[in-house]
């Protein structure tokens, strides 16, 4: 929102150049010289006029400064920021308006039919003090928080401040027990041996709770601000309904671990756009999270731009099950995971879309979730007799992605995940200077057993464990000066039914050796066609343990070595054009 004084100026110059049978109004002459708070009615009645909108006659606005807040960056204005939001509630609801200034706070309690309006320039700075955070002695809360309440808005183009600097140790690395090096490609050195913090995490000391927290509330909106610096999940939607995030930006400290920018826990109806992350921990989830039973769905993310040292994007997670999503047009940049759809509890996860995707990502020092996948799905147990929840009806369309690993689909026999599209994907993969002390592993985590957390395997460009139903359409993959010896097959499929690639094109990592452009184990119900091997391709389908091998047709074969190893196969065959002999 621009500054009141210039937007109002505006309206005065507009009106002054209608010439004289138009002189400009009165009022809107008086609002010039009028305090910030009568500026503020003044602009949304011009507003009102301009757009045709009625507003009541008496505007219930609540300057902060009315109520004793000081603009001083030292005072705690806890108390006169909550009696001006229950001043403006007593009137049937309100705005709260905060001018230009930092205003040092601990929790901020909202309730029904208000709006906080942070007017460019104000900053509401959370406390340094863990006892500005707790509300009549209980629970620890952070710096905004409202439950069961509806019609909420947090406009402006102020800033939330959630000064998490103060809650961490900058000189220690937290380290956490949830893996075991042995498994891993190097051994008990891995991650342990890095010399200084790298990236991170590091170790937060006692902090507030999530620092803007709407709990069981129904149509939110929050527009324009800029929330950062904070302590743990910056902004957590629990149990809500009709929520509008639009335009908002978060700057988190990336050393920082579970500092999320926007969690929806068990949420229905949210839509997010237009906003710019970066967080320490994932930018955006959706999980199912919570203490009542429930769905987390109808979901849309569209327009925005997101930097995480875990994932950019994560569903999953959570008893209560997640459906019904969509995710579009997003730019994810430097983080350890591109897009990530995990199954750990009970809850299932379906009808899930991510299209129009552009991803960088690479490996990271220190304990972050992620080995650089730009996409990763599975599905495996966290708890002792909990099957994962069911994975079905993913896709994945038009993503250009590049990273320092490949995509990762993984399940176990008794949770196999069924439907999932990968289409339209160029996927390029990159050298990665860590790759003797942390690369040639998949990461599972969190998960129950520990030989699943991190452990050695090969990267090839896309891996398949357990998958009902794969569809593989319009892949390029392409890698680019690949040495490291782990690097493996262009796509890697074990234990699946139903597989069909069509139209990709590529080949294995490193030229010589064993690995191939396509290769399969122990599955049925193969369709190969309208691929093509590029130059430098070995072997084209490396095979084992195949059944119902359907159709391979109309590929081209012509730059690769040998067309299939071993050479006996049972598809039924036409149009290919095969390797020179």
């Amino acid at each position: 929102m621009p500054k009141m004084n210039s937007l109002i100026a505006k309206t005065s110059s507009h009106s002054q150049a209608m010439g004289p049978l138009n002189e400009p109004k009165p009022s809107a002459v008086r609002c010039a010289t009028w305090s910030p708070t009568k500026q503020f009615i003044c602009l949304l009645v011009l507003l009102a006029g301009s757009t045709g909108t009625t507003f009541p006659q008496r505007l219930p606005v609540c300057n902060i400064l009315d109520y004793g807040a000081k603009a001083d960056g030292q005072t705690v204005n806890t108390a006169a920021i909550n009696q001006a939001i229950q001043a403006c509630a007593k009137g049937g609801g309100g705005t709260v308006y905060v001018p230009s200034g930092t205003y040092l706070t601990g929790t901020i309690v909202m309730v029904s039919n208000i709006t906080l309006h942070l007017e460019a320039g104000a900053v509401l700075k959370g406390s340094s003090n863990l006892s500005d955070y707790s509300m009549n002695g209980e629970q620890r809360h952070g710096l905004i928080f409202a439950q069961n309440a509806g019609n909420i808005a947090i406009t402006g183009h102020g800033v939330v401040d959630g000064n998490g600097t103060q809650f961490m140790d900058l000189n220690k690395r937290r380290i956490e027990d949830d893996f075991d090096g042995q498994f891993t490609r190097q051994g008990k050195k891995y991650m342990y041996g890095d010399p200084d913090m790298g990236d991170g995490p590091v170790l937060p000391k006692d902090r507030p709770g999530n620092l803007v927290v709407f709990s069981e509330c129904k149509n939110i909106l929050i527009r324009d601000i800029t929330i950062k610096d904070s302590p743990l999940w910056t902004l957590h939607l629990a149990d809500c309904d009709h929520v509008n995030l639009t335009g908002i930006v978060i700057l988190n400290g990336l050393a920082y671990a579970n500092n999320d920018g926007i969690h929806c826990t068990t949420s229905r109806n949210i839509h997010i756009s237009d906003c710019d992350i970066s967080a320490g921990d994932d930018a955006i989830c959706v999980t199912g999270f919570g203490q009542k039973k429930g769905v987390a769905e109808n979901v849309t993310v569209n327009n925005c731009t997101l930097q995480s040292r875990s994932s950019g994007i994560r569903v999953g997670y959570g008893d209560n099950s997640i459906r019904n999503c969509v995710f579009q047009n997003l730019v994810i940049y430097g983080s350890n995971r591109g897009v990530g759809v995990f199954a750990r509890d009970r809850g299932s996860i379906e009808n899930i879309l991510f299209s129009n995707i552009t991803i960088e990502t690479r490996l990271h020092t220190g304990h972050w979730w992620g080995h650089g996948e730009p996409l990763h799905v599975s599905a495996v147990p966290l708890y002792e007799n909990i099957k994962a929840g069911e994975i079905k009806n993913i896709r994945f369309s038009n993503i250009i992605a590049r990273g320092e690993s490949g995509i990762v689909v993984y399940a176990l026999k008794e949770s196999p995940i069924q439907n999932l599209t990968l289409e339209q994907i160029n996927l390029t993969i990159l050298p990665t200077p860590l790759s003797a002390s942390y690369g040639g592993n998949f990461d599972l985590r969190p998960v129950l057993d520990k030989v699943l957390a991190i452990f050695k395997h090969d990267i090839p460009g896309v891996f398949c464990r357990y998958v009902n139903g794969i569809k593989i359409q319009d892949l390029e993959l392409h890698w680019v000066n690949p040495q490291a010896d782990y690097l493996s097959h262009g796509i890697e499929c074990e234990n699946f039914q139903d597989l069909l690639v069509d139209g990709f094109r590529g080949r294995q990592a490193l030229p010589g050796g064993k690995a191939a452009a396509i290769a399969l184990n122990h599955g049925g119900k193969v369709i190969i066609r309208n691929c093509e091997a590029l130059e430098g391709t070995e072997t084209f389908l490396l095979h084992s343990d195949l059944t119902d091998q359907r159709l391979f047709i109309n590929n081209d074969l012509s730059k690769a070595r040998r067309a299939f190893q071993p050479d006996k196969v049972s598809f039924t065959s036409s149009g290919n054009i095969l390797p020179p002999k």
